[in-house]
């Protein structure tokens, strides 16, 4: 079978799809981007078919036929699924890994041991954005929010003090850092450089997770002081584990592939040559899908075989990893199909036209779209999909730093203000044991707090770079 390109594939549905004027285009895509709002808020759709559905919903009211809407979809679903679905897998493998070994239990118990009073929210602030960048966010609040219940417990701790910062590192690494689902689909569908994104995104999560998790949390606990739900503290089973990984090998593994792939953006800015036998070696290492191979080839010595896994339970650990993403995967490859469609059917151009005559930056923009979506799908991957594939004609022309402030932007907009239309909102209510109100004051506040301080630092960065 010929192998086909992520380029071909999105080639493949690239053309005018419809000869619609700019207003019947703009009502196809408030008309699209509602009938996906409504079958996920309302008929509690899968957003998988809620994407499908909304794509075609949008090639029909802009008068295209279903036949180039279909080729449209199907071609984007595909190139989506090409440039990031294998990334996305590695990531699970490796965050399965990370804690099935008790890796991530290492973590966490050696930075504990030798954090006390005042540094403790500090501490959890650093325990979630270190395990956070392998980890998907709801796999991440299981793992971490157990250990922020016993801390809250026996330390005698405000909930709100320790679990905010937690939250926040977490929220973090999910909006703003790939290799996460949401900011490689962007970094895909707006041609961005992912090692200097990932370079810029570090600079802006650093300050952001400071600000929305210990600052933020000293407001949250006197706002809301409830103490540790007792149904709810739980050992943590890779506590018993006999044999675990050491913390520095755990932290090594964790921070390889970021480190490839800084290296590499590093070399390019520095060399800034394509045949220079360094940056052909860096270029190579530095790739996302070999950063992450590699990640995931050491982890399973440093984390599995240090945890005393044999063979067959390695195997199965992987095989382990890969089910849960299947519905990520789907609703990833349906946001690549939805956006493909808006870009096919001259949305982007559309909107390029029309922000000619607009005071509007391009990065408030994008994260005006991006906020826009995630109030009304609940979904901060559905959001960076979807802004992407509106905004991707304003990346054309754009500096690398540019593109890569702009993917950051959309990453920050997807993380405004989660409520009860979004799934993280009852997970951490119902952990934290709070009410709608409480959590409203608290999780939702610290969401919007991520998203602006993340764009006020990416509008900072874009003045001086």
């Amino acid at each position: 079978m010929t192998s086909l390109s992520v380029e071909t594939l999105a080639a493949a549905g690239t053309g005018p799809i419809t000869s619609a004027g700019n207003t019947q285009l703009g009502i196809a895509v408030l008309a699209g981007i509602a009938v996906i709002v409504l079958l996920i808020t309302r008929l509690k759709l899968h957003a998988f078919l809620a994407l499908t559905v909304g794509s075609l919903a949008l090639g029909v009211f802009a008068g295209a036929p279903m036949a180039k809407t279909i080729s449209s979809f199907t071609a984007g679903l595909g190139a989506t699924v090409a440039g990031v679905g294998v990334l996305i897998a590695l990531g699970a493998i490796l965050g399965r890994l990370l804690a099935d070994s008790g890796g991530a239990d290492e973590i966490v118990d050696t930075i504990l041991a030798r954090a006390k009073g005042r540094a403790m929210p500090w501490a959890m602030v650093l325990i979630a954005s270190v395990i956070g960048l392998p980890l998907f966010f709801e796999v991440g609040i299981v793992l971490l929010i157990p250990v922020v219940l016993l801390v809250a417990e026996r330390g005698h701790y405000s909930l709100m003090r320790i679990g905010i910062p937690a939250l926040a590192g977490l929220s973090v690494m999910h909006g703003l850092i790939p290799p996460h689902p949401g900011p490689l689909v962007a970094i895909d569908a707006l041609h961005a450089n992912l090692g200097v994104t990932l370079a810029l995104g570090v600079l802006v999560a650093v300050p952001t997770v400071i600000i929305a998790g210990p600052l933020f949390s000293r407001y949250a606990a006197r706002w809301v002081d409830i103490p540790a739900p007792e149904n709810m503290i739980v050992q943590r089973p890779a506590a018993e584990r006999e044999h675990r990984p050491r913390f520095g090998a755990t932290v090594f593994t964790v921070l390889l592939p970021v480190v490839l792939m800084l290296v590499k953006a590093w070399v390019d800015i520095v060399v800034s040559d394509p045949a220079d036998p360094v940056q052909r070696v860096t270029d190579v290492a530095g790739s996302p899908l070999i950063a992450l191979l590699a990640a995931v080839l050491v982890g399973m010595f440093t984390l599995g075989r240090a945890a005393g896994f044999t063979k067959e339970r390695l195997s199965a650990t992987v095989e382990k990893s890969l089910a849960p993403i299947a519905g990520i995967l789907l609703i990833v490859g349906a946001g690549g199909g939805f956006k493909q469609t808006l870009i096919d059917a001259g949305v982007g151009q559309m909107i390029l036209e029309l922000s000619e005559n607009w005071a509007v930056p391009t990065l408030l923009l994008a994260w005006l779209i991006a906020v826009t979506i995630r109030l009304a799908t609940g979904s901060a991957t559905v959001a960076t999909i979807s802004a992407a594939g509106l905004v991707a004609p304003l990346a054309a022309g754009a500096s690398t730093t540019g593109t890569a402030l702009l993917v950051l932007a959309i990453g920050a907009g997807s993380l405004f203000f989660s409520h009860v239309n979004d799934a993280g909102f009852w997970l951490v209510k119902e952990y934290f044991g709070m009410t709608v109100g409480q959590t409203l004051k608290t999780w939702s506040v610290m969401e919007t707090i991520i998203s602006v301080v993340g764009l006020g630092f990416v509008l900072l960065l874009s003045l001086v770079l």
